[in-house]
């Protein structure tokens, strides 16, 4: 029978801190049980003897490990939850802000409840036996009983300060570097900003998302709620009992993102790709904003520091890469010919692959299932389809969640940057989950580096 103990236990034997116990966990190093409570680990006695008396286990130079205990997000080889209910269910059945606040209080609201646990993967499977993805949305969470979907607002100053400020920046200009600038324009207006406790920081979220994206220039009809706009009443194209209102989050940042008028039944897509990226554990922005948040710098700063990290290649700015990509095949017949240079050049295929899913990415895989039921005709998902099949040809690895921005993006007749943009929505309200674990930890994060440079001069 085997004997368990606890992480105080088996660090204290083995002579480390409790964080390189997690890190060896990780590493397979380590078996460990969770106890009823979800909270509680135990380890494995034999094991950790067995640990002892060989020493301390080396291996060859790799990224470095930084083990953080999170109750936000878990992730396994083919699943997402959030707080225990499968990411790939609520954005089905769910509004971004119900997910946000989900993701912030660790309570789903009622309108958006949902099995714990499920997980499920397709578009027909979560709709309930073939409603469309907009009728299973409206079915769940309508805008008569879904508190979060009365709409977020930032006041009327930080929504001056973030236009004035992305105003100035060359027409050009990609959606996520406004994002950058917005952000620091609408802390500027919020003097409560450091008030760190839960309600001030789920408030401050509330306003800071509805901030960055009414800041973003409006390029579409349909977002009444805060352009200053009259009114309009939605085209009658999408399914009849479709029910979303103008002022959610998904509405308004289609309006930003598409050049012309917005489809109702274009928005719960939108919402469900809010909701599929609003966290993925520890990914390098979120990791970002957590040390900043541990150094209890605020939400807006918080964010901005997200912003500043996931614009990397390797992270959310591959769903640009993507879009750049797949504009460059003018048919799917073009596809060998895109994928060819690209590997030729010696260059990685943007939005294909991820270090957890290798069998294909859930995210990616329902987004791209409710693309193709938003719009099954388009020539753009004709010459993404094209392009994965290419890959799959040549064993690349499967598509991932900014491939699938991408072509989301294309379909929707989107602007260049799109996918990031909706990327950074998002993710921003993950980051703010995350930061409002560190300000109850309220232990600095501080890595400690190995110094490998000259010796000391005499």
């Amino acid at each position: 029978m085997t004997d368990w103990i606890t992480a105080a236990e088996a660090a204290h034997r083995l002579g480390i801190k409790q964080a390189s116990l997690y890190a060896y966990v990780s590493r397979g190093v380590l078996s460990r049980r969770r106890e009823a409570d979800g909270r509680t680990s135990m380890f494995d006695a034999a094991e950790v003897e067995e640990l002892a008396r060989k020493g301390r286990p080396r291996r060859a130079s790799g990224p470095t490990e930084l083990v953080i205990e999170s109750e936000i997000t878990e992730l396994t080889s083919t699943t997402q939850r959030y707080r225990g209910y499968g990411a790939t269910d609520l954005a089905m059945r769910c509004s971004f802000e119900d997910v946000a606040m989900l993701l912030w209080t660790g309570t789903l609201p009622a309108a958006g409840a949902v099995a714990a646990g499920s997980g499920a993967g397709s578009a027909e499977a979560v709709s309930g036996g073939g409603r469309s993805a907009g009728a299973s949305f409206a079915g769940a969470a309508s805008a008569e009983t879904a508190p979060g979907l009365r709409g977020w607002q930032a006041t009327a100053a930080a929504l001056a300060a973030g236009r004035a400020a992305q105003a100035a920046l060359p027409a050009e200009t990609l959606p996520l570097e406004r994002l950058q600038v917005i952000v620091p324009a609408l802390a500027a207006t919020d003097q409560f900003r450091l008030h760190l406790d839960r309600p001030a920081v789920v408030a401050a979220g509330k306003s800071l998302i509805a901030g960055m994206i009414g800041a973003l220039p409006v390029r579409a009809a349909g977002d009444a709620a805060q352009s200053g706009e009259p009114e309009r009443t939605p085209p009658a194209d999408g399914p009849a009992d479709l029910a979303y209102p103008e002022n959610s989050s998904a509405a308004r940042l289609a309006t930003r993102l598409c050049c012309g008028l917005v489809s109702p039944t274009l928005t719960p897509v939108v919402n469900a790709a809010l909701v599929l990226v609003a966290d993925h554990e520890l990914a390098a922005s979120t990791l970002a904003a957590r040390v900043a948040a541990s150094m209890r710098a605020d939400p807006y700063a918080v964010v901005a520091t997200g912003l500043g990290a996931m614009g990397g290649a390797l992270h959310g700015g591959a769903a640009l890469g993507a879009e750049l990509m797949l504009s460059s095949a003018r048919s799917p017949a073009d596809a060998p010919r895109v994928v060819g240079d690209l590997l030729r050049r010696g260059e990685r295929l943007p939005g294909f692959g991820h270090f957890v899913y290798k069998d294909g990415d859930p995210r990616a895989n329902l987004l791209l299932e409710l693309i193709a039921t938003y719009a099954p005709a388009s020539p753009h998902l004709a010459v993404a389809r094209a392009v994965t099949d290419e890959a799959r040809r040549r064993a690349l690895p499967e598509p991932n969640i900014e491939f699938a921005l991408a072509v989301l993006a294309g379909v929707a007749g989107m602007i260049r940057g799109a996918g990031e943009a909706i990327f950074a929505t998002g993710r921003a309200a993950g980051w703010l989950a995350h930061a409002l674990e560190e300000y109850e930890r309220n232990t600095p994060i501080r890595p400690r580096g190995i110094y490998t440079g000259r010796p000391a001069v005499t």
